[in-house]
């Protein structure tokens, strides 16, 4: 009799733990339901330090039609610093 008992309860444990194991695959492969989540966002590279940034709120400097983006004004102004002796012309965006 203990023998029966042990078993169902063991068949009832396996069922619930297979039942949730579905449920989280099935929840997860919902469109659109994820909570919490942003969408990706592509970060750049700032040429001073090496930070990586998102491009939309970070600082950017565009140089012979290449736009360079910066994680502070400590590294932008060190950016301008560099580029001004080299003689180059830049373009400041915020």
């Amino acid at each position: 009799m203990i023998r029966f008992l042990l078993l169902a309860l063991l068949f009832i444990l396996v069922a619930r733990a297979i039942w949730k194991l579905v449920d989280s695959i099935i929840e997860g492969t919902r469109p659109g339901d994820r909570r919490g989540t942003a969408p990706p966002v592509k970060l750049v590279r700032d040429p001073v330090c090496g930070t990586y940034v998102p491009p939309r709120p970070a600082l950017s400097v565009t140089a012979a039609g290449t736009t360079h983006y910066f994680c502070s004004e400590r590294c932008l102004n060190e950016y301008g610093t560099s580029h001004k002796a080299q003689g180059s012309s830049h373009k400041s965006q915020m």
